[in-house]
């Protein structure tokens, strides 16, 4: 990608396309196309087509995506399957009718099955059954991934896909009914904080583990790909280490000043039991993590809740 190269970001306004802009502009591009879902539905076969026709990016990364946690994956199946199979399917062939330099999907880690071998491998997509939380999702995902794939053989795209890891950050959501873990968790000890609240309920036994990763880092490796990489192995992206659920409720509990308890909903789904991205390929590629876990939660409570 030149410094003058158009570049269409879909999604710039969530968590991982904000940071993508945010990266492009600090490394001098200038020359970005982006829109938000309010003027561009990528559900609309016809309103994208119309835009890539319009405006012709030389450069796409898509990283717009209809995304929760647990209980939001589990309660809007449909959605989160429609949606996001409309947006990539809608997007990624009009990159490929509009000579698209080169595409950058981003796919998730939550596409491995439920039990894969630790760390996941890439190679291990496909060997095994799906978390049923969040398996309309993932079906979306690997099907974004595939096209990805098969663009490449039967059109010779430049097409990549990247499995990032948990992610957390700048513009992430904290709605207690759909967010993630983390920020989910951040919100809770904040609010259990300065209500003054004895105890803090969690779902589940705090027994899974997962791995976290700054959506910043996410950003720079994405960048880093986009000039480093081409090929069909859909990248993992992540630290290589993990945390169990109850481990990190213990410390962003200490990070927010919390002084009450923590208190398990065993009742509650706990999820894949361990979620750790071998991330060796991306190592031999050039790309580390640079934000240490706890470094990365204090930054983001401090912009999200203090300011």
């Amino acid at each position: 990608m030149e410094k003058r190269s158009k570049i269409y970001v879909a999604g710039h306004t969530g968590m991982v396309g904000s940071a993508l802009v945010r990266k492009l502009q600090k490394e001098g591009y200038s020359n970005l196309v982006l829109k938000t879902s309010c003027e561009l539905d990528l559900t609309n076969q016809s309103a994208v087509e119309s835009f890539f026709r319009n405006e012709n990016p030389e450069y796409v990364f898509l990283a717009a995506a209809r995304v929760g946690g647990i209980e939001a994956n589990n309660k809007y199946r449909a959605n989160f399957l429609y949606e996001n199979l409309m947006i990539q399917n809608n997007v990624i062939h009009q990159s490929y009718v509009h000579g698209v330099k080169k595409l950058l999907f981003l796919a998730s880690s939550c596409i491995y099955p439920k039990l894969a071998p630790q760390p996941i491998k890439e190679e291990y997509l496909l060997t095994g059954k799906l978390e049923p939380t969040n398996e309309p999702y993932a079906i979306a995902k690997i099907a974004g991934v595939k096209m990805c794939e098969n663009y490449n053989l039967q059109y010779g795209s430049n097409f990549i896909s990247v499995m990032p890891t948990n992610l957390y950050g700048p513009n992430d959501h904290y709605d207690l009914k759909t967010s993630h873990v983390l920020p989910a968790m951040l919100r809770r000890f904040h609010e259990a904080k300065f209500s003054q609240k004895e105890f803090v309920e969690l779902w589940g036994s705090g027994t899974p583990r997962r791995e976290f990763l700054h959506v910043d880092d996410l950003a720079e490796a994405c960048y880093h790909l986009m000039h480093k990489y081409e090929g069909n192995v859909s990248v993992n992206i992540g630290t290589g280490k993990d945390i169990s659920i109850e481990e990190l409720a213990i410390l962003i509990k200490e990070i927010v000043g919390y002084k009450g308890e923590i208190s398990w909903d065993t009742t509650k789904p706990d999820g894949t039991p361990r979620k750790l991205l071998d991330v060796s390929l991306i190592h031999s590629l050039g790309w580390k993590h640079s934000i240490k876990l706890k470094e990365g939660i204090k930054k983001v409570y401090k912009e999200r809740f203090l300011n």
